[in-house]
């Protein structure tokens, strides 16, 4: 392999790192608003996923990222945290 693409691995590796004490941030967030909800039929707002998408598409294009990714990740990652709310749901 040549340095170049070490290189370059090198700082998606540091780039990674960051994402994951970011990921780390959201899911206390998301341990926060999941402590507030009463009721399992809380844990999806199917308006909210809808608009955070928008938003997401609106930022993406004005920042000349494809779209199609950024929707892949984000909707991924929401049905990752619904998941994880439904497995956490009164357990605290």
């Amino acid at each position: 392999m040549n340095n170049k693409i070490k290189k370059i691995r090198r700082k998606l590796d540091i780039l990674d790192n960051r994402m994951l004490i970011i990921l780390k941030k959201r899911s206390l967030l998301v341990d926060k608003i999941l402590s507030n909800k009463t009721k399992k039929n809380q844990i999806i707002d199917k308006k909210r996923i809808k608009l955070i998408l928008k938003n997401i598409r609106k930022k993406s294009i004005k920042k000349k990222i494809d779209p199609i990714i950024t929707k892949s990740i984000w909707s991924t990652m929401i049905r990752a945290f619904v998941k994880y709310e439904y497995r956490n749901f009164k357990k605290k």
